[in-house]
């Protein structure tokens, strides 16, 4: 039986959004009802935060950010890092002892009518919501103040 090596406790969090503030949603396959931005973990210590939202994007929605349709600068890192311990039914996934997680936020504004192609095994749904909205939808609290930031920093990358 192959084992995965243990995660990184060192993620992003990718709020994806439109320039009118819809936020993309994505409902976890594996725990029904819970909506989530793009997350995920570093696959290296050092990739980069930017590398690793960028690789996060285009797994889980098939984004490519880079492409002419989303453009590198498309891609805001918002400089905010939030430290949380990791929900239980999680932490099997982690080396014995890590309880805690940093994630790093970042924010990538995509036209509004951008196809999502989801990983099946990750995610069954998306939805795109007005802000607030979205906010009130996540299950972390985490991901639901990073949405609730989105008007500070969308301006920077939506033309």
């Amino acid at each position: 039986m192959h084992t995965a090596p243990p995660k990184i406790p060192l993620s992003v969090l990718v709020v994806i959004h439109s320039p009118d503030l819809e936020v993309l949603l994505i409902e976890r396959a594996q725990q029904p009802g819970f909506w989530q931005s793009v997350t995920g973990s570093k696959d290296q210590v050092n990739e980069s935060w930017v590398d690793t939202a960028v690789r996060e994007v285009q797994e889980e929605t098939g984004i490519v950010v880079g492409s002419e349709a989303v453009p590198a600068e498309a891609l805001i890192d918002w400089a905010i890092e939030n430290v949380y311990e990791i929900y239980p039914i999680w932490l099997h996934r982690y080396a014995p002892g890590v309880i805690y997680n940093t994630e790093r936020v970042f924010g990538l504004c995509v036209p509004r009518d951008t196809p999502v192609t989801l990983a099946p095994r990750e995610h069954t749904h998306h939805v795109w919501l007005p802000w607030r909205e979205a906010a009130d939808r996540c299950f972390s609290p985490s991901n639901a103040e990073a949405i609730l930031q989105l008007p500070r920093f969308a301006g920077k990358a939506c033309p």
